[in-house]
């Protein structure tokens, strides 16, 4: 088989994405204090992203090294199931965020906690089924013209992916929306409080929408082309195109961990201290709120 260099980049974007998941992982593993629901949904997020880049990794080394159609459906089933996950566990963060400023008061008890495992196995138990479909026999092997843009999957199976996306997409939208809101009045009842400049007020306040619009941003401009193509491309079209929307989909799994993990300053300090040599699992924490990761 003639070597596609769409692939090669493909496997080096996933040995990227596989290394840079795995130190969030360990650290949040091996570190008690990472026990905070915020945390855990941090983890499930770098979890689905560690196993969408080993799965980019298997499905280029089964393709030109193992063909077979069933290691094939395997590694798919789990490329879905991880990016699946990757995306559903971003809406598990926006939710969480969302009601750590809803529901401030009552943000740090056991409901939350309670809430967040509820979230987490809706989250794996959906993607995992997912996953499944190709492999339990809803693929297009004995049938290619059923197949979608991403062979062997279904028009169907894509379509309903797609659809999936999108609705993920316009509840984080919605929720990204009432955080903006939700901070700007707290910002100005803050100024008004402890009697600070209107000035000052508008920078906090443009920061935090900045950075949620980086936020929201950064998964659409990701997600979205490979979404709307799923639902509007046919398998007849060239292979060219599946890859231009797929690879910026795979960028995402690779900037999640800058955007939700490497920025945290908890997790910060674990990794200095790590690189020090110094590591201490009782490393001191101050409790922070989800919104201000």
């Amino acid at each position: 088989l003639a070597l596609n260099p769409w692939d090669v980049v493909l496997c080096i974007s996933g040995t990227i994405i596989s290394c840079e998941n795995a130190i969030v992982v360990v650290v949040i593993f091996y570190t008690p204090a990472f026990r905070a629901p915020m945390f855990l949904l941090i983890g499930s997020l770098a979890t689905a992203d560690l196993l969408a880049g080993l799965g980019l990794i298997l499905h280029f080394a089964f393709v030109y090294f193992i063909p077979s159609e069933a290691v094939s459906l395997l590694t798919v089933g789990l490329l879905v199931t991880s990016f699946t996950a990757s995306v559903s566990s971003l809406l598990t963060i926006t939710i969480d965020r969302y009601l750590s400023l809803y529901n401030a008061l009552t943000y740090y008890s056991e409901r939350t906690v309670t809430r967040t495992y509820i979230m987490l196995i809706l989250t794996w138990g959906a993607s995992i089924c997912y996953g499944l479909l190709p492999v339990v026999g809803w693929n297009c092997l004995k049938e290619p013209s059923a197949c979608s843009i991403v062979r062997p999957l279904t028009k169907s199976h894509l379509i309903i992916l797609s659809v999936s996306f999108l609705a993920v997409f316009a509840v984080m939208l919605q929720l990204y929306v009432q955080i903006c809101r939700i901070v700007c009045r707290h910002a100005h009842q803050i100024a008004v409080q402890r009697h600070l400049l209107a000035s000052s007020h508008y920078v906090t306040t443009r920061k935090g929408i900045a950075t949620l619009a980086v936020i929201l941003g950064t998964f659409a401009s990701c997600w979205l082309p490979f979404a709307v193509y799923g639902l509007l491309g046919d398998y007849s079209y060239p292979a060219l195109y599946t890859y231009a929307t797929l690879l910026p989909a795979t960028y995402n799994s690779m900037l999640n961990p800058v955007i939700y993990a490497f920025r945290n300053q908890e997790i910060q300090k674990v990794l200095w201290a790590v690189c020090c040599g110094c590591f201490s699992s009782a490393l001191p924490f101050r409790s922070r709120s989800p919104s201000d990761v």
